[in-house]
């Protein structure tokens, strides 16, 4: 019998899950148009990987990542376009 790697056989991890959808959202032609976003958490996504994924997120180069109310954040690059 064949071993399969390790990474075939787990689950992928909520953070990266947060990453992916985020990145679904953000690369739609008309966000892309508007050069924001406003997102917020899914209750099944655990805080401390959504802070996570918004703290990696800001610390990009261009990007601008602002609360919007207690549960929203707009993610904009806009600005940084016009330039």
């Amino acid at each position: 019998m064949l071993h399969q790697p390790d990474f075939t056989q787990t689950k992928p991890r909520t953070y990266e899950q947060i990453g992916h959808r985020v990145q679904r959202i953000i690369n739609d032609p008309k966000v892309q148009k508007r050069q924001f976003v406003v997102v917020s958490r899914l209750p099944n996504e655990p805080p401390a990987d959504w802070r996570r994924l918004l703290n990696e997120i800001s610390e990009t180069a261009g990007i601008k990542v602002d609360e919007v109310d207690g549960k929203e954040v707009r993610i904009g690059w806009r600005e940084y376009c016009e330039v």
